[in-house]
């Protein structure tokens, strides 16, 4: 029998409902149904955006910002606009909902799992490891659980899963093994449900077994606008008070100076001062528009050129961790799917492993296919651009959890 499944996407500042219809046969993919979202959480006023049947119903509505002032109140105004839309019929109370709620840090957790007071609490000890990530999906798990009636399924999907069996060589940190253990500090591995989007995707594409694909894949979103990797050391020599919670701690919520300068003041922003990678790109690429200074410009191209060479070094570990036998580079995520000016760059650097592209299927502004290929001709491995959908791909994942969604 069809399932309904709601997939449930909440960030710092947006949070994003996609509501999904399974098929009875196993082997089709979830039907999407309706998607809604509000955005501008944290520079207000909140933006209302619904489609439902591939039509735009309202788009960035201004809603009263006294209305919604957290994930949690985006979250109960959109549900209650999904079940009282008298012209959308295919959900209309709640016990009808499996909710799947995306996680980023999911610690040990090697398969989505049921939310109740057990996990939710388990999941809870995992927030100082991801703070600014994973309070926004909790804060709406935790009013699920209290609120919604016991029938209805909530299910996690974890960010940290896809990478579950690196190798206990790439997963470790050279620090004492016995506190790295008791505090849970090792490498995970994050963007899950993106990265396995794009792997079933660009398999199909390949007409290859996914067990048999060998891609080096590029989630490049707004989480590429931090500082990246950074001489540990550093942050002790930018500021005298890193050790201390930031200002923007609650009580629920402990974030560290340290973490506040690397994943909230550094990166493009410190820069560049800004995290708009389209002004970054028409910099680099020369544009220069009217009332912008020259050392601004410079600063965004500077910002630009250590972007390609951080993606150029991360493309040349894992080339030469596969042995070179590589299928295809794949670009996806925001900044990846969208600038011609990236794929172009970083594969002009890295044109003496095999890789290439043609600048004309490249400067074609997007495609209506999930994957397409945007290779030289003549080039040694693929280059491919993937529309990657995480949306999609939480609705999916529950879907084949036959024993967990009801």
């Amino acid at each position: 029998m069809p399932k309904t499944i709601l997939s449930v996407n909440a960030g710092s500042s947006s949070v994003k409902l996609s509501l999904y219809r399974t098929s009875k046969d196993d082997q089709l993919a979830p039907e999407a149904l309706a998607e809604i979202q509000i955005s501008g959480l944290t520079s207000p006023p909140p933006l209302f955006t619904y489609k439902r049947g591939g039509k735009t119903v309202k788009r960035n509505k201004k809603l009263k910002e006294d209305e919604i002032k957290s994930q949690k109140d985006a979250f109960n105004y959109m549900l209650e606009e999904l079940l009282n839309d008298a012209n959308f019929k295919e959900v209309s109370k709640q016990e009808d909902l499996n909710i799947c709620h995306r996680v980023v840090h999911g610690g040990d957790y090697d398969r989505p799992c049921i939310l109740n007071q057990e996990t939710y609490h388990h999941i809870e000890a995992l927030t100082d490891l991801a703070p600014l990530h994973n309070a926004p999906a909790l804060a709406i798990i935790k009013h699920c659980i209290a609120t919604l009636p016991s029938t209805t399924t909530n299910i996690a999907v974890f960010d940290s899963q896809f990478h579950h069996s690196i190798p206990r060589h790439i997963a470790t940190y050279p620090i004492n093994p016995t506190i790295a253990s008791a505090n849970r500090l090792r490498k995970y591995g994050f963007h899950r449900i993106s990265y396995s989007f794009i792997t079933g995707a660009a398999a199909t594409f390949l007409a290859k077994p996914v067990q048999h694909t060998s891609l080096i894949a590029l989630h490049l979103g707004s989480g590429a606008t931090r500082s990246g990797d950074v001489d540990p050391s550093l942050v002790f020599h930018y500021a005298a008070n890193v050790g201390k919670l930031s200002p923007s701690s609650t009580g629920d919520l402990h974030i560290a100076r340290a973490e506040e300068i690397l994943n909230r003041e550094a990166g493009w922003k410190a820069l560049a001062s800004t995290t708009d990678f389209g002004a970054i790109a028409a910099a680099a690429a020369g544009e220069e528009e009217e009332g912008r200074w020259d050392e601004e410009r410079k600063m965004m191209n500077l910002a630009f050129e250590i972007f390609v060479n951080r993606v150029c070094n991360y493309v040349g570990s894992y080339y030469v961790a596969l042995g070179g036998e590589v299928d295809a580079l794949v670009f996806a995520g925001g900044i990846g799917e969208k600038s011609a000016l990236l794929p172009a760059r970083v594969t002009a650097q890295l044109g003496c492993l095999g890789f290439g592209v043609d600048e004309g299927e490249n400067n074609k502004q997007g495609s209506a296919d999930v994957v397409w290929d945007i290779s030289a001709k003549g080039s040694r491995h693929k280059t491919l651009v993937c529309a990657t959908d995480e949306q999609f791909e939480i609705a999916r994942i529950c879907a084949e959890e036959k024993d967990m969604i009801g």
